[in-house]
């Protein structure tokens, strides 16, 4: 009764919130109208607040009635390049888009906040709440962790989690996880195809650097399918493509952009050397210079067995055995937390936020700029993060 209470009271602020955030959208490490709309939040409650010297992140360590370890919590505040159509009351329309939930994921965790903060005597530890900015191709976990986030209770944590919420996919309102990978490693790729541009009358006196990025895209399905074994999973996408600028031109350059995602290590350096002697290859049959890089940038994020489990034990145990289902495979989306999960044992969790009147399987999935979230998960994710942290400071204290 207690719980839902707590729920109860808190959910109109974080409505509210998360709303504010979702209609004022910032992306990268910066993040100053997030940050103080975070700091506003936090503002009386007995919390030691550090925000971050060179980037957008606030650092808030609670500490418990009861002496002990620290547990961390985590939620990222940025969002993505993208023109919102939604066509909700209050999308962003400044060019940017909170479409994979940060905005939950930060109203979320200041809730946690809140509800611990007012349990605080009866805590057998601290909890290090981890505001992050630049989850979305920045890093932002890896440079908190080397601002100190990891060591701001005094010690590094016991265990570290966070929610994910996913716009389809899973039914509103479950929860999901899985012990070891949950999520891929990923790989940044560019290209560079140089050429000799012309006039669009004559191709044959110029050197269309097009259809060799034509080319190597349309082999990259080829790749795949010759490279992974049926069994593993691994995605080449290229998600950003650019050349010239007239119709009746052809220009010197083509330029493209993508990711690699990966479950094994072994699967993404067969395809890290495919795909670089793809684009030379192309590059050599088309008569122009193809310059392939490829940047690794992220592990996979993996759960601690061990607490993968007690995080779908207390989600079953608040929520309901039937809003916990065990997740069969790993996503192939990338996640930085996994810079914390390399440090610390912990799990992330997924959190359907599908609106309860939309079919999952064909609801627009995060990253869309026609994603959606639905607001009433907002408690229920908070509450877990409570309870979460509190248990653990519990089982660890004996």
């Amino acid at each position: 009764m207690r719980a839902v209470l707590e729920i109860a009271g808190l959910h109109h602020d974080l409505v509210r919130m998360r709303r504010e955030l979702h209609a004022d959208p910032e992306i990268g490490l910066e993040l100053p109208r997030t940050r103080r709309r975070v700091l506003d939040a936090l503002a009386g409650l007995p919390l030691e607040i550090t925000p971050g010297r060179d980037i957008g992140s606030v650092t808030a360590v609670l500490r418990g009635g009861r002496s002990g370890p620290a547990v961390l919590l985590r939620g990222d505040m940025d969002a993505l390049p993208l023109t919102e159509l939604t066509g909700l009351d209050y999308a962003a329309d400044n060019g940017a888009m909170h479409a994979c939930g940060h905005d939950l994921h930060t109203a979320m965790l200041v809730g946690a906040a809140r509800m611990l903060c007012a349990r605080r005597d009866s805590l057998s530890g601290d909890v290090v709440f981890m505001f992050q900015p630049g989850e979305e191709g920045a890093d932002g976990a890896a440079k908190m962790i080397a601002d100190g986030v990891l060591e701001a209770a005094g010690a590094p944590p016991v265990a570290a989690y966070a929610i994910h919420v996913m716009s389809a996919r899973f039914p509103h309102g479950t929860f999901t996880t899985r012990p070891g990978a949950l999520m891929a490693g990923a790989d940044l790729l560019s290209v560079s195809v140089h050429g000799t541009g012309g006039h669009g009358s004559a191709p044959h006196l110029a050197r269309d650097p097009i259809p060799a990025a034509a080319a190597v895209i349309g082999a990259l399905p080829g790749l795949l399918t010759r490279t992974v074994d049926p069994a593993d999973t691994a995605v080449l996408t290229i998600g950003a493509v650019h050349a010239g600028d007239a119709g009746n031109v052809l220009p010197d350059r083509a330029e493209m952009r993508g990711t690699l995602r990966w479950q094994d290590v072994r699967t993404r350096d067969a395809l890290r050397d495919g795909f670089l002697e793809l684009c030379r290859s192309v590059g050599r049959a088309h008569g122009v210079t193809v310059s392939p890089e490829v940047v690794e940038y992220l592990d996979v994020t993996a759960n601690e067995p061990g607490e993968a489990e007690f995080a779908a034990t207390v989600a079953a145990d608040v929520h309901g055995a039937h809003r916990y289902r065990a997740l069969a495979q790993p996503l192939c989306a990338g996640e930085d937390f996994c810079r914390v999960l390399d440090r610390v044992p912990g799990a992330m969790i997924l959190l359907g936020a599908c609106p309860p009147d939309l079919d999952p399987a064909r609801a627009f999935d995060n990253h869309s700029p026609y994603a959606v979230f639905d607001d009433a998960v907002l408690g229920d994710g908070a509450l877990l993060l409570t309870e979460i942290a509190a248990r653990k400071l519990a089982a660890v204290a004996g």
